[in-house]
């Protein structure tokens, strides 16, 4: 039998990935909400429900590199024509295991349902909950596959001062025993410096594709 996203993603947080062959697997959504495609090392992986010979006669037709070509533009754009779906950006997936202790920052449970972070979360996760420190956001929340997912926003007033490595080392401590996982756009080395710095690791890049 086929592993599925879930086995697929959980395997990845320990280390374990699909071979480095320049294959690609492609495997149902976990939902309705969420497809989209992940680029490992040498070994990419399509959600999606659409025809599985779709997908490969649409990565065939491209006549591209096979290490390349599920992130190609044209395989993209083909991929939102096909479904509907819209996509922001190609992010970088990173994974980091949970944490023993306290959060080191003091942070205030968001508890309203109609504060603007809890309702810009729940468009792409479930279970949110959101915390407030001074001067930034912590969010957890359930997204690809029902993997704990974190984001953080730190007010450009106080940057440059750990806020946002603290916050992210908060996630990994606040993660009840669970794997976080977070997506950080390439571009935004910012970000992509503070969950290093928090222990995070890179271990691949998502492009998500979402419902209208």
């Amino acid at each position: 039998m086929a592993e599925s996203l879930r086995d697929i993603l959980d395997a990845a947080a320990l280390g374990v990935f699909p071979a480095a062959d320049g294959g690609t697997t492609v495997v149902p959504q976990h939902g309705g909400r969420d497809a989209g495609v992940i680029a490992f090392t040498a070994h990419s992986v399509v959600f999606t429900d659409e025809d599985p010979r779709w997908v490969r006669e649409t990565l065939d037709g491209l006549g591209r590199d096979p290490l390349a070509a599920t992130m190609n533009a044209r395989f993209l754009t083909a991929f939102m024509e096909r479904t509907g779906r819209t996509t922001d950006t190609i992010d970088v997936l990173l994974t980091g295991a949970p944490l023993p202790g306290r959060p080191g920052i003091a942070l205030t449970e968001v508890a309203d349902p109609g504060h603007p972070r809890v309702v810009s979360a729940r468009r792409r996760r479930d279970d949110v909950r959101v915390w407030a420190a001074d001067g930034g956001v912590l969010v957890l929340g359930r997204g690809v596959a029902g993997r704990l997912e974190a984001a953080v926003e730190v007010a450009a007033g106080v940057r440059h001062r750990g806020l946002g490595r603290r916050l992210v080392t908060a996630a990994r401590q606040l993660a009840g025993g669970e794997v976080v996982w977070a997506q950080v756009s390439a571009g935004n080395a910012r970000s992509l410096r503070a969950f290093q710095a928090a222990g995070y690791r890179p271990v691949g890049s998502e492009a998500l594709f979402l419902r209208p």
